[in-house]
């Protein structure tokens, strides 16, 4: 057993994790483990072939999506969303664009702040049951906004919403087909889906949040269907295969890639943490990310090219994944 096995091994028994965990190293699979339950009502062991919810890692692939449409002259980084929204969400400023959106700096402010609510315990703006296209999270986007387009960083949900419905508007497409298109088909990724939360298939893993000592489902803290800013389901398996296509330009041009690897946030003090277009990155470091939590999601994934590592860690808690990811990193 590896070093990194060993101590995955013990930081999931003390921890408690039930998750999914996958390090590669230039090409070789070092670590490939489940670990805890699926479904703990029924004492369903979690396996590698598990599908699990990804909360906001998906925000990468709305950016993803966009930039396509970008490299296909549907939009453009300076495009405003105005022009393509016309009438819709009249609190978006006129001159928020594409590239405000995708790096978090557009002010529009967010239907669900995290700065504000606790993720397992928010109240969605309107019934979750109604959240089942794009064009449904149009009544409850409105009405936020927090400075001017550019100012800062604001890490924003209801932008990539935004994002989603641009992206619908200007191909005549819906969102959830242009990821498959776009992203899941050059990638090989046929176990990365959205899922209807209230119909969810054998092998999705529940999510789970502890409400008075006891573990319930997240599902009435999810939209019927996600939409742009999170809430895919995935395997590690797909996972690796995203970075192995992304890296390759199979999904992008390498020179896009590129240009979503440019910081547009600066760290905070003490930090080396920022956020290009739809990746987190490290000043220090040229490891790109994607992560996500959400009420019974935690999730992260990164490759640093240097060293061709590449590693997942999912779990099926708010907070699950975390202490595995910091012994996964110090090994990539």
């Amino acid at each position: 057993m590896s070093e990194s096995s060993r101590r995955v091994d013990e930081t999931a028994a003390r921890t408690g994790f039930a998750g999914v965990v996958w390090l590669e190293r230039a090409g070789v699979v070092a670590l490939d483990a489940a670990y805890g339950l699926a479904d703990r009502r029924h004492g369903i062991a979690m396996t590698t072939d598990n599908q699990l919810g990804i909360a906001s890692g998906s925000k990468t692939f709305t950016a993803l999506v966009v930039l396509r449409l970008v490299e296909e002259r549907l939009l453009s980084l300076s495009t405003t969303a105005r022009q393509v929204l016309g009438t819709d969400l009249p609190l978006i400023a006129d001159d928020v664009t594409i590239e405000h959106l995708l790096s978090h700096r557009s002010g529009i402010g967010d239907y669900l702040d995290e700065d504000e609510f606790d993720s397992e315990d928010y109240v969605l703006p309107v019934s979750a049951h109604r959240l089942v296209t794009t064009e449904d999270f149009l009544p409850i986007l409105d009405g936020y906004p927090k400075f001017r387009p550019g100012d800062r960083f604001s890490y924003c949900n209801g932008g990539f919403v935004v994002l989603a419905l641009i992206a619908e508007r200007v191909s005549g497409r819906s969102y959830h087909d242009l990821v498959r298109e776009l992203v899941c088909s050059p990638a090989g990724m046929a176990d990365t889906e959205f899922l209807r939360s209230d119909a969810l298939p054998g092998r999705a893993a529940l999510g789970y949040v502890e409400v008075e000592g006891q573990w319930r489902t997240n599902v009435f803290h999810l939209p019927v269907i996600a939409t742009g800013d999170g809430g895919m389901y995935t395997t590690t398996a797909d996972m690796a295969r995203f970075w192995t296509a992304l890296i390759s330009g199979l999904i992008v041009r390498v020179e896009t890639l590129a240009d979503m690897r440019r910081a547009r946030s600066e760290p905070d003090p003490g930090e080396s943490r920022c956020y290009g277009l739809g990746f987190w990155l490290k000043a220090d470091s040229p490891r790109i990310t994607m992560s996500g939590a959400d009420a019974g999601v935690s999730f992260w994934s990164s490759h640093h090219p240097e060293r061709g590592t590449t590693a997942t860690v999912i779990s099926t808690t708010i907070g699950g994944a975390w202490p595995v990811v910091e012994i996964v990193e110090s090994h990539t």
